[in-house]
């Protein structure tokens, strides 16, 4: 029994008295997530750039071919959208609603500021983001940003789950690797159909990695760099589990080819509509 109880139980056995207890307060509503108010002062980035794939899809390769560039900075994996903002007392809520600022809109301007805060650091002006979980996120994204630019990396959707179920084959059954990365591949696909970007495939990136960076070059309205290709020869930080891919294969600092297709027959029947939708398997 804590102090407080033993003085109000001392002071409810008292004729008259009434201990007056503070009723629960209830959280405030989440709020709906909007546009910057002032796009101008609101925002320190201009047309950031969010790669969007699914999970074991080539994105650590693509982020640091893209890093080689002198003037990309695509840093690891950061899950800003995992950054919250909680006003933990009723005058702050007070004052926040009188300034005209929700909680959503107060995390924007935190994302803003850390992303802008990456790319000053770099000394580049384009910065690009490639967290695989983004997909989930891509409407807060565009809110945030309605400037946004996107690239949409895919790969063939058996390849992803198997690649996926092969880094951890006991904890990762492949019935358990479908159903997870199949949820990326349904984001991704709905973002596709939502906004204008650039689609780019794993397979065509390894197989033509030259031309593959050109085009990629060419939608960001930049000139191409050979060095891109060689991004071994760049520091791109350490190859961390948990912030993009840390094996031996991207660790070589060249770019390797894929795997083989997997045979039409080999798809599982829970991939074939997005293989189907992706250009993998010819529509029956």
């Amino acid at each position: 029994m804590t102090w407080k109880t033993k003085v109000n139980s001392a002071l409810e056995g008292i004729t008259g008295y009434t201990i007056v207890r503070p009723r629960p307060q209830a959280p405030p509503p989440k709020d709906t997530p909007r546009p910057p108010a002032d796009p101008k002062i609101d925002r320190l980035l201009r047309a950031p750039v969010f790669v969007l794939s699914p999970v074991r899809s080539g994105s650590t390769l693509l982020r640091v071919m893209l890093n080689s560039h002198s003037r990309i900075h695509a840093p690891h994996e950061l899950h800003i959208r995992r950054i919250a903002v909680s006003l933990t007392t009723e005058p702050v809520r007070q004052a926040m609603d009188a300034l005209g600022h929700s909680p959503s809109d107060i995390e924007h301007v935190l994302w803003d500021r850390m992303l802008h805060r990456e790319l000053v650091a770099s000394g580049k002006d384009i910065i690009v983001d490639k967290t695989p979980s983004n997909v989930f996120a891509h409407r807060r994204i565009s809110t945030c940003w309605p400037d946004a630019r996107f690239i949409f990396l895919m790969r063939h959707p058996a390849s992803i789950a198997g690649s996926w179920h092969e880094a951890d084959p006991q904890e990762r059954p492949m019935e358990e690797a479908v159903r997870h990365t199949l949820q990326y591949m349904r984001y991704l696909q709905e973002a596709r159909r939502r906004y204008d970007g650039l689609d780019l495939r794993y397979e065509a990136l390894v197989d033509d990695p030259e031309g593959e960076m050109r085009r990629v070059c060419t939608y960001l309205g930049i000139g191409y760099e050979p060095g891109m290709i060689e991004y071994g020869r760049h520091d791109h930080g350490e190859f961390v589990k948990g912030i993009g891919d840390w094996r031996d294969k991207i660790r070589s600092g060249r770019v390797q080819r894929g795997r083989p297709l997997p045979a039409p027959e080999d798809v599982p029947e829970d991939l074939r509509e997005v293989a189907t939708a992706w250009g993998y398997l010819q529509e029956s």
